[in-house]
């Protein structure tokens, strides 16, 4: 039963993060949108724990993000928990690249990852519909998006690093103890 404390910790921590992130996201930053959008944290989210904890976490924070998503936005119910399962799971083959004090490759990581979110939002939801002006879409939603959540995640990622650190500690001091 000891051994099953610091997992507990971890879902508890990273559990709380997706809330707090998917709150700040629709309540906060929606009053503080830049060129009409907002930042996508819960992106961030996915991205920096697939990069830092692997592809496993990656996709589970992934999934849980997209759910969150899902249940209070979704037009098809899983879109958003797939594409994020998806995007965990692609950040997640990065955790070997990994370096904590390196901001460079995590920023890309989100920014790609934004990029390809919009990308195939866009896709499902407008030209599926015979919305075909992407032009003004990439313009008008999809960098505008891109450029604020790279902007937001060079604080959030600091944030995230430091979380990730803790629930590193935990585990590794619950490992010590067995043995």
């Amino acid at each position: 039963m000891v051994e099953a404390k610091p997992l507990i910790k971890k879902i508890i921590v990273i559990a709380l993060t997706i809330i707090v992130c998917y709150l700040l996201q629709t309540s906060v930053f929606s009053h503080l949108k830049l060129a009409n959008v907002t930042p996508n944290l819960l992106i961030i989210v996915t991205s920096a724990f697939g990069f830092m904890r692997g592809r496993i976490d990656g996709m589970f924070v992934g999934f849980f993000s997209g759910l969150l998503l899902d249940l209070s936005a979704g037009s098809y119910f899983g879109m958003y928990a797939l594409m994020f399962l998806l995007i965990g799971y692609l950040n997640g083959l990065f955790a070997k690249y990994f370096f904590g004090d390196d901001i460079r490759l995590p920023i890309i990581l989100i920014a790609i990852s934004d990029l390809l979110y919009s990308l195939v939002v866009y896709i499902v939801l407008f030209l599926v519909k015979g919305k075909f002006d992407f032009l003004f879409y990439l313009k008008s939603i999809i960098l505008p998006e891109v450029v604020y959540t790279i902007l937001v995640s060079i604080f959030l990622y600091f944030i995230l690093f430091k979380l990730n650190s803790f629930i590193d500690k935990k585990e590794k001091r619950s490992r010590r103890r067995f043995v």
